[in-house]
């Protein structure tokens, strides 16, 4: 008996070594991978001035593997940051104009004849790449918007009957001009639904465009990107967030913050529910979650905390929560709206 009793204690000690050993090991990955992470920011600011907030969110938009929309005024270095971005990162990169007249072929496919054999081949088009910048999204008509959203959703494409998987990772960052319309079309809601961020970007700050001038003034073309990351180590980074602790109180903190923009009356905001069409959907929870993990390891944390829910939670709602014609005539703003959401629903 007592043999029997020693053994389970040998038995529990060595799990609990075995515990200790795999959560220090988790630890030293997750500050690899954060110190990995500071250094593509580092080597990106060699060109980039300023702009931290939209680096950061690519960065986290390219971790959780999901799409980004950004929303900002023509010359604000969107296609640069991009293009930096995947040099540093040793990734693929291709952008894409779109136009009133773009056709879906253009983006996914074209049929090319073969003299020789007598057959038509099929040439993949720019959307087979790693970072895919489709910039001015809401120029081109919805056939072409929509030739999109089974890449985006499926990770792959279908030509007549055969699948083309898409290279991994596959991103879409879409931009928009918010000063134009003319000539535009709207995206689709269920397009929308599919890129699970929204970044608007602003001008720099005075200081920092007198830095870009300089930048720009010194040699700027003769600036060597260093690669710092390469497909698998952001294949690695991606395997470390399922790793990520998160707490119940997180998960219902989030349920929560969802909840409330369908139900508002459960959490004393009588007056949101006369301005909301509808709220968000499940999907948003899954792509919050995701985030949130990516800015725990990106703090050199191994869980989540409530922090990180709300410092995304914001570019998460924005093209999320829908407006009636009574907010409109109100002049009630997004924005206003998320912020009594954030300043209301607490952390149990």
């Amino acid at each position: 008996m007592e043999n029997t009793n020693l053994e389970n204690v040998t038995m529990n000690n060595t799990n609990t070594e075995n515990l200790k050993t795999n959560e220090q090991l988790l630890e030293e990955k997750i500050f690899r991978s954060s110190e990995k992470i500071k250094q593509v920011i580092k080597e990106v600011h060699k060109k980039i001035v300023g702009q931290d907030d939209l680096i950061q969110s690519i960065l986290v938009w390219l971790f959780a593997k999901w799409h980004i929309l950004i929303e900002g005024v023509p010359g604000l270095a969107k296609t640069l940051t991009v293009d930096t971005l995947s040099k540093t990162l040793d990734l693929g990169f291709n952008r894409i104009q779109f136009t009133p007249d773009l056709l879906p072929s253009d983006l996914i496919w074209t049929e090319i004849f073969n003299q020789k054999s007598g057959e038509f081949l099929i040439k993949k088009g720019p959307i087979f790449n790693n970072f895919i910048l489709a910039d001015e999204i809401n120029r081109a008509p919805s056939k072409v918007q929509s030739a999109l959203l089974e890449a985006m959703a499926e990770k792959h494409i279908t030509i007549w009957n055969d699948t083309f998987f898409l290279d991994n990772p596959f991103i879409v960052l879409a931009t928009q001009n918010p000063i134009e319309h003319s000539g535009t079309y709207r995206l689709p809601e269920a397009q929308l639904d599919r890129f699970m961020m929204k970044v608007e970007i602003d001008y720099p700050s005075k200081n920092d465009e007198i830095d870009m001038y300089k930048k720009l003034n010194n040699k700027f073309d003769d600036i060597i990107i260093e690669k710092v990351l390469h497909k698998n180590d952001i294949l690695e980074i991606q395997n470390i967030l399922q790793e990520i602790y998160v707490s119940d109180n997180i998960f219902e903190y989030v349920s929560n913050l969802i909840d409330s923009t369908r139900n508002p009356e459960k959490y004393w905001l009588w007056d949101l529910k006369k301005y909301l069409s509808y709220g968000i959907s499940p999907r948003w929870w899954i792509s919050l979650i995701s985030w949130a993990k990516v800015l725990a390891l990106m703090d050199n944390r191994s869980y989540v905390i409530p922090e990180d829910i709300k410092k995304i939670s914001k570019k998460v709602m924005w093209h999320r929560i829908a407006l009636n014609y009574e907010a409109i005539a109100n002049d009630i703003k997004i924005d206003d709206i998320v912020k009594i959401i954030m300043d209301w629903v607490n952390v149990i």
